[in-house]
């Protein structure tokens, strides 16, 4: 029980993350119903493209400095590959069968990995990631470290701004419309291209600060970091019902409380002592995503996703 507090903070700080990569999950599948299986990769290339612009950077300059212009060129970076793919490699199969868009999106993503893999100087091992000069602070008996406060700051905000603009401007209004009926929002006037390719660039913004985020958190980036995360974001979206950007959140931090209490913990349950620690933190992960799909199917916050035909 003395370590709780600190397991609590743990699963706050991994479901904001989560919860950041998510949100690109649900806006893309509610409004054209696509599980976009590339994002964890979009992801990936985000915090490749931050750890880009700091090496390109004079040597020695502050963090403080230079955090800014990593954010933007992660974001660049991201947004035009989130771009890039719903013009060039889901646009043109809008009106093919399901599965083909879905196979689409697994290629992308292993294309994606591989290019950075075999394209990007020294990618084969993890890249050391700049950290934030201060911290860690202690709080109590929490201990918060300079990546952890990054995240805590910029989580909120990112979802303060992204409700402000779905909720009061033209643009996220017309995203609604697009999102419960596509046709009739066209027949109205709405340029429904534009609404999904502003919905993928969203998307991108996020996971280029989750990427940035999980660089400062971890200390490193890595090609293959967009996989577990992916698929782990992918569920915080199932959690929270997909298609609804605040439970996408909402799904991110209750992944994170339920993978850093089931770490931490269930090692100290009777007969389970094999099944603790951070090697099944993915298995209990999914765990709770089945136990979700059982009992309640819609998510937690109930958002309901017509079936288009």
């Amino acid at each position: 029980m003395n370590t709780l507090p600190q397991q609590l903070a743990n699963g706050l700080f991994l479901g904001s993350m989560y919860g950041l990569i998510a949100i690109g999950y649900t806006m893309v599948y509610g409004i054209v119903q696509l599980i976009n299986f590339a994002h964890g990769e979009i992801f990936m290339t985000g915090g490749f493209g931050a750890l880009t612009v700091y090496l390109a950077l004079p040597a020695g300059i502050s963090m403080w400095i230079a955090l800014p212009a990593m954010l933007i060129g992660g974001a660049l970076v991201a947004v035009l590959i989130a771009v890039g793919a719903e013009r060039f490699a889901y646009r043109p199969l809008r009106g093919a069968p399901r599965l083909a868009p879905l196979i689409t999106a697994i290629g992308l993503s292993l294309a994606l990995q591989q290019a950075v893999f075999n394209l990007y100087p020294n990618a084969k091992s993890a890249r050391v990631f700049p950290q934030l000069p201060f911290g860690p602070y202690h709080l109590g008996s929490v201990t918060i470290q300079s990546g952890d406060v990054f995240l805590i700051i910029a989580a909120p905000i990112s979802m303060a701004i992204l409700a402000f603009f779905v909720r009061l401007s033209r643009t996220g209004r017309a995203m609604q419309a697009t999102a419960q009926d596509p046709d009739t929002a066209q027949l109205m006037g709405i340029d429904t291209n534009r609404i999904i390719v502003i919905a993928f660039a969203i998307g991108g913004l996020f996971a280029a600060v989750a990427g940035v985020s999980y660089g400062l958190k971890y200390g490193s980036v890595s090609y293959d970091m967009g996989f577990i995360a992916g698929l782990k974001a992918f569920t915080a979206a199932v959690l929270g019902g997909i298609g609804n950007v605040y439970g996408a959140m909402l799904g991110g931090l209750v992944l994170g409380l339920a993978e850093a209490m089931a770490t931490a913990y269930i090692a100290d349950i009777p007969g389970m002592q094999q099944l603790g620690g951070q090697g099944w933190a993915a298995v209990w992960a999914f765990v709770l995503l089945i136990l979700v799909l059982l009992f309640r199917p819609q998510g937690l916050l109930g958002e309901r996703v017509a079936d288009r035909a």
